[in-house]
């Protein structure tokens, strides 16, 4: 047990050369820290990657149509195609699955601009067709107003949701916008909201110069027909959508008479199995982390081990005296397991209170001086804490175990002798 003499032999013997002492809690102090160092900055990463997917929904299918590969039932090589909304009808009642499907066009290809005029301003910004269920594919912030809805859709209403850059280039400063008309390639349109992208990666700003309107208006307005550019599929939580996209691209091909084998006849971006990539991306970086940090530890723990040789080595006549008065083995092993166990824990603890100062400094630059791509809330779990505090006792028994079974192995009358 732990009693106050025995508290009072490990500090004397811990702080009878401090320098040393130090010298080796160092290694291990060094060592946690570099741990929770990169366990944090790897959590950093992952986190603002994750950023990133902030703005899709994880389980999501995007997916347009491009050139044939491979003739077909008397069709060349090379042929051109396009989605129609029966095919979003076909994928609704053979994909029960599937939670929103959502068609999609666009003016001018992608990042196409297309004249819009307002009184006597004029800008060019991306013109899109959507569904009211695209917002929950791709999340957006509505900042005044409403987005699509059911009744645009139905009614065919010429109304649309503009960027926040569309405004800015569009109306002067405190000028009403909702209700009022922008023109579009000739055609009136009412603004019944403002969005913008949570997302600060990627296509932010081209997004902010969008303006987003009913797709059944949008087809009707410009001569699309059924024609569908894109479509958005997202799987309910208890599927994936990685494992019904085969199915899904197999009933396509059927219906646009494509061969089984062309794959690249459809596009498309899966950001479940992208998230699922980089999620194990960040696995393997996480298993690295504790590796590098576990060697760097165990180069400490070496040292521990290395110094209480030496202790023992100089209190070779104490400990004859111990055994001489009647002290047992297992009291002189336990004694040394004590001592490397406290020297280690808390030169560890210390370096994990360390490496969180850092991981404040680091997250308080983050917060004051805004985000930085790719990299957002570094920080470790107390699961990380945990393990190191377990790493730490056993590396602590193991630094003392050698140093302390010499102990037990010495002759009390050997030991006396010894000068």
């Amino acid at each position: 047990m732990f009693n106050k003499d025995r508290w009072e032999e490990i500090l004397e013997a811990l702080t009878a050369n401090k320098f040393r002492t130090l010298l080796t809690a160092f290694g291990v102090f060094w060592g946690v820290t570099i741990l929770v160092l990169l366990l944090a900055l790897t959590n950093g990463l992952k986190n603002g990657t994750k950023v990133s997917f902030r703005g899709y929904a994880a389980n999501t299918l995007f997916t347009w149509t491009q050139r044939s590969s491979i003739p077909y039932k008397g069709m060349p090589k090379g042929r051109r195609f396009e989605y129609q909304l029966d095919d979003i009808e076909a994928i609704k009642s053979e994909f029960p699955q599937v939670k929103y499907i959502s068609p999609s066009n666009r003016l001018g290809g992608y990042r196409g601009a297309n004249n819009v005029i307002r009184g006597t301003k004029i800008g060019a910004f991306q013109i899109e067709a959507h569904y009211p269920d695209y917002i929950y594919q791709k999340p957006t912030d509505i900042v005044q107003g409403r987005f699509i809805n059911y009744s645009d859709i139905n009614d065919s209403r010429k109304v649309c949701v503009i960027g926040i850059d569309v405004v800015k280039s569009l109306y002067d400063k405190n000028e009403e916008v909702l209700g009022s008309y922008i023109e579009i390639n000739g055609v009136n349109f009412m603004v019944t909201g403002v969005f913008k992208n949570p997302n600060s990666q990627g296509d932010e700003e081209e997004e902010a110069n969008t303006i987003m309107i009913p797709f059944t208006a949008f087809n009707k307005s410009f001569n699309f027909g059924n024609q569908v550019d894109w479509m958005v599929i997202t799987a309910h939580d208890e599927y994936r959508i990685t494992d019904l996209k085969e199915a899904i691209f197999s009933t396509l091909k059927a219906r646009h008479t494509i061969h089984p084998n062309d794959d690249r006849a459809f596009g498309d971006r899966d950001t479940s199995e992208s998230y699922e990539r980089i999620e194990g991306l960040f696995n393997i970086l996480t298993l690295v982390g504790y590796f590098v940090g576990a060697l760097i530890l165990l180069s400490g723990v070496i040292g521990i081990s290395n110094i209480m040789l030496i202790v023992v080595k100089e209190r070779t006549q104490e400990i004859g005296v111990r055994r001489a008065l009647g002290a047992t083995p297992w009291n002189i092993k336990l004694q040394i397991l004590q001592e490397s166990l406290i020297l280690t824990i808390i030169s560890g603890m210390t370096g994990v209170a360390f490496a969180g100062g850092i991981i404040w400094i680091m997250n308080y630059t983050l917060d004051k001086n805004g985000p930085v791509d790719n990299f957002a809330n570094p920080s470790v779990g107390m699961q990380v804490i945990v393990i190191a505090l377990t790493i730490l006792v056993v590396s602590g028994l193991l630094a003392g175990l050698i140093p302390a079974n010499n102990a037990t192995k010495m002759k009390p009358v050997d030991a006396l002798r010894t000068e």
